[in-house]
């Protein structure tokens, strides 16, 4: 699509096609636009990022749904505060982010290219950064950047330069193709995932999984099938509670909510509220080795389903080739101050001043069953094998891989 000065780059975002139909970048980052497949409600939080001309508008998951309060960010820079102050989580700042460069390069679509592109780079570098286990934020920012360099580097090589309004254009092309992409592949792994469970398996998940969740659910009703959840609450956000418990009720989803302190009661064959068939969780990321990072909690879960022979299912889009071993992963740890408060009201003793907030944990290979990313689901021990395209991924439920 050509630029030109004054053009898409200030209206309605450049658009992309989805199978035939052109969808803008605005309704790209929202996701409001037309789906294949039976209808379900649309859950609020599917839709929990706006890019409007003069801001990008987050729906603020601290508070939700006790509050619908939308945080208004003007700049680059405050998009990434947001996501720092988890005013966003899970799968939220990819979306975020990408509507964040698509303003930063509206901003400047009037003034001189250079300041246009120094100006993205600098944002592009606050949104990568502002929660660093989450690699999935920066794979969509650095795609973004490497289809404006390459476009720069192509009119360089044609003996002509990009005006602003052109590479304002160049960044919602491809924030569009991005966030149309991320949520094809979360549709692709969920029905990954569908296949592995039975109709009617009580699954037990923990955090907020967001759209993978959504699509696994979305993926069960394609196939015929309904599953059941267990949500833990996860402190100290509770996002379990106030998210997952959530987004589940409002899609008609039967769900159960549980305390962080009790999944392993409910994974034991002793527990009264009946057998539950999988532990199902998202990953902030996976190494190339198989580890996986997630929720604090993720661990313990995992841990008792393995002892308890309860298979562990881990979604994500695709291990991350930038990490080839847990000790690459920089894990983010948080403010202790945010365990003595739950939605802003002290539960600590007024006597404690110390609490301790890694953000997420580690759980090694041997006690998940299986890695689904949008090519299928891997043993984790193997799931480098994603990147190699003559490697099938490893198709069948399975046992517990050798630990």
């Amino acid at each position: 699509m050509a630029g030109t000065a004054g053009g898409a780059a200030h209206g309605r975002g450049a658009k992309v096609a989805r199978g035939g139909a052109a969808v803008s970048v605005e309704a790209a980052i929202e996701g409001c636009y037309a789906r294949d497949g039976a209808p379900l409600p649309v859950p609020v939080l599917e839709r929990s990022v706006r890019l409007e001309p003069d801001a990008v508008v987050i729906l603020d998951r601290r508070v939700f749904p006790h509050q619908e309060v939308w945080v208004r960010a003007s700049s680059g820079e405050q998009v990434a505060d947001a996501m720092r102050r988890m005013v966003t989580q899970s799968t939220g700042p990819i979306f975020a982010a990408l509507a964040a460069l698509v303003l930063t390069a509206r901003q400047r679509a009037a003034g001189p290219p250079a300041e246009a592109v120094a100006a993205l780079r600098q944002a592009a570098g606050l949104l990568a950064g502002a929660r660093p286990t989450n690699n999935s934020v920066g794979d969509a920012v650095r795609a973004v950047q490497a289809a404006l360099e390459a476009e720069l580097s192509a009119a360089a090589a044609r003996g002509r330069a990009l005006d602003s309004a052109q590479v304002a254009q160049a960044v919602q092309r491809e924030a569009a193709a991005q966030a149309l992409w991320f949520r094809r592949r979360c549709a692709l792994l969920a029905g990954h995932a569908a296949a592995l469970l039975e109709d009617g398996a009580r699954l037990l998940t923990h955090c907020w999984m967001d759209t993978y969740l959504i699509e696994l659910v979305r993926a069960g009703h394609a196939a015929g099938k309904r599953f059941s959840y267990v949500a833990t609450e996860t402190r100290p956000y509770l996002q379990g509670a106030r998210l997952t418990a959530h987004t589940l009720a409002q899609m008609g989803q039967d769900v159960t909510l549980i305390t962080d302190g009790m999944a392993a009661a409910v994974l034991s064959p002793f527990s009264a509220l009946g057998p539950v068939d999988a532990l199902v969780t998202a990953a902030d990321r996976v190494s190339m080795d198989g580890h996986v990072f997630n929720k604090v909690g993720t661990l313990g879960a995992a841990l008792a389903a393995r002892a308890f022979g309860v298979p562990f299912y881990v979604l994500i889009q695709a291990p991350d080739p930038r990490s080839p071993a847990a000790a690459d992963v920089v894990v983010e740890r948080r403010e202790g101050a945010e365990v003595l408060s739950v939605q802003g009201v002290r539960t600590a003793s007024p006597l404690v001043t110390q609490a301790y907030y890694p953000a997420f944990d580690v759980t090694p290979p041997q006690y998940v069953t299986r890695i689904v990313t949008d090519r299928g689901p891997f043993e984790a021990q193997k799931v480098s094998a994603y990147f190699d395209p003559a490697a099938p991924p490893g198709g069948g439920p399975g046992g517990h891989a050798a630990g």
